[in-house]
């Protein structure tokens, strides 16, 4: 077909990346797992677990644990390429013929080695076959049972159980692997060891001591923790954290400042949509008292906010 690459135009080379920081901080047992079920002979491993969990960055940090070479010498030298699962229901028109995304994709990846599939919302492939004439799980099956093709799948745990389930063929090609929330202190870490790439990105950090740094990451999360957050619109650790720090460099860049500070964290907590109103009065009267002496010493005021300061989302009024 005149050298077309199905996956040139669809995929994402994970592995070809440049990655600021390890992107998968504290999910050192993950990868384990997900290796050993890439190395068994006929499994593919399948990523479960809800919204914001970190499904991906588990992935991404394989593929940085194979950019490094800090993998299994079986492993080295592969790609993971990341395909999005709506892509490969859809038809494409080569030299006047139409054909099925998904079966070219199998077909170059016969003659392609060292190459992982990360598909992403998985459940997708399943449930569409209710709906479609095209059964895209079968597609895959044969290559996923000969071993010609490794796939990393993810799905939340809801849709796990309402599609993937019922397709019991598709599902016994693979492994299972949960991936809980992390705790607090574990998102406190995931958050600071990834400041580094919010801080190449923006173009801009924090120009205060690591623990002043630390207390204010301890704040986000404590704000972000699950009681709090808006049923239905929060995600979970650490997503919905990494939502009030981005929030607090963007409010920064919005004022041409080359600086975070302690006001931008405080605003972006206020501003939040996903932490509950009366959430958000209480962390930042917390947040106040902890950070009094601190605004004191950089000149910084931050003001009282009352509960019809907040801006009420319509999902909870």
């Amino acid at each position: 077909m005149n050298g077309y690459s199905i996956i040139d135009s669809i995929g994402e080379n994970l592995t070809a990346k440049e990655y600021i920081t390890n992107p998968a901080i504290a999910r050192d047992e993950e990868i384990k797992k997900l290796m050993i079920v890439l190395l068994t002979p006929d499994k593919s491993g399948l990523l479960i677990g809800k919204a914001g969990i970190g499904k991906t960055a588990i992935v991404e940090g394989l593929a940085y644990m194979i950019q490094q070479g800090n993998v299994p010498d079986v492993l080295k030298g592969y790609q993971i390429i990341k395909v999005n699962s709506a892509s490969l229901m859809n038809k494409v028109t080569i030299d006047g013929k139409e054909f099925l995304v998904v079966s070219l994709l199998v077909e170059e990846l016969k003659n392609m080695s060292k190459v992982i599939l990360f598909i992403d919302e998985i459940h997708t492939l399943v449930s569409s076959n209710a709906d479609s004439p095209v059964d895209i799980a079968n597609i895959l099956k044969p290559g996923l049972d000969r071993g010609d093709i490794k796939v990393i799948g993810a799905t939340t745990d809801v849709e796990y159980e309402t599609y993937v389930v019922r397709d019991r063929a598709f599902l016994r090609r693979f492994d299972r692997i949960d991936v809980l929330e992390p705790d607090e202190p574990t998102t406190v870490e995931i958050l600071k060891k990834s400041l580094p790439r919010i801080e190449h990105k923006t173009g801009i950090k924090f120009n205060y001591s690591s623990y002043v740094v630390d207390l204010l990451l301890e704040s986000i999360v404590s704000a972000t923790s699950e009681f709090k957050r808006v049923y239905g619109l929060a995600a979970m650790y650490p997503d919905v954290s990494f939502s009030v720090l981005s929030q607090a460099f963007s409010l920064a860049l919005v004022d041409n400042r080359d600086s975070v500070s302690i006001l931008d964290v405080y605003n972006a907590i206020k501003i939040s949509k996903r932490i509950y109103p009366d959430s958000i009065v209480k962390e930042l009267a917390l947040f106040r008292d902890k950070f009094a002496k601190y605004c004191v010493e950089y000149g910084i005021e931050l003001p009282v906010i009352t509960i019809d300061d907040i801006e009420v989302v319509d999902e909870i009024r």
